[in-house]
């Protein structure tokens, strides 16, 4: 199963492929992390993406692919497929996706569209914390540590991410409407977009989510 999860910043993408990777056996792909985790590790396209990020330059569209596409192949022995989060951000990233899955004779089973209002992405991103230490994902009202300001997995030191500031999410909001939301046209025209309600909670969507997933593994 290779599902991509498209949506804007705070729609719930990330908590939910989680959920849904872990139910069916799939990888979560999440473009950020796997783009962290290289630079972190010092590997030769994280060595690249670090040079262009300090230069104040995005990452292009040729190396995330590489990076993708790396992380889609190693994932093939150990899980049944993936869910790719954060990727393709651009037209001619999902053209790439395309290209890939042909070569490596795969489908696409669908891309899950969640539809959030500015007002619920506002709430859920301006609460958020994460850790300092391991990237551990909490919030204020919705997912709170055991100790405040604690992560409960490495006892790191909890702090909002600078990118999770009003104006700065309503820039990512302004970006996200220019260069990825154009995707949803690219996927409902191959008749592989399906829409969610990203605004309801994890008890709501989860049981809608998995129905959609039970008929992407039915049609295999």
């Amino acid at each position: 199963m290779r599902v991509v999860f498209l949506g804007p910043p705070g729609a719930g993408k990330g908590t939910h492929a989680k959920i849904l990777a872990e139910s069916y056996k799939l990888a979560h792909l999440a473009a950020g992390d796997c783009l962290r985790r290289h630079i972190k590790g010092a590997t030769p396209l994280g060595i690249k993406a670090k040079d262009i990020i300090e230069k104040g330059s995005l990452v292009p569209d040729q190396l995330v692919n590489e990076m993708m596409e790396e992380e889609m192949w190693r994932s093939r022995s150990m899980y049944r497929g993936y869910i790719l989060d954060g990727y393709p951000r651009t037209i001619k990233q999902a053209e790439a996706l395309d290209r890939y899955l042909s070569k490596e004779k795969l489908v696409l089973n669908g891309a899950v569209n969640f539809q959030a209002t500015e007002k619920m992405i506002l709430e859920r991103l301006g609460g958020r914390l994460a850790c300092t230490q391991c990237g551990a994902n909490y919030h204020t009202k919705n997912i709170l540590p055991k100790k405040a300001g604690i992560c409960d997995k490495c006892g790191g030191e909890l702090k909002q991410r600078k990118d999770d500031t009003p104006e700065t999410i309503k820039h990512r909001l302004d970006v996200y409407h220019k260069e990825t939301a154009p995707l949803i046209d690219y996927y409902s025209k191959k008749k592989l977009l399906f829409d969610v309600d990203g605004d309801l909670g994890v008890p709501d969507l989860q049981p809608k989510l998995t129905a959609l997933f039970d008929s992407f593994k039915e049609a295999k």
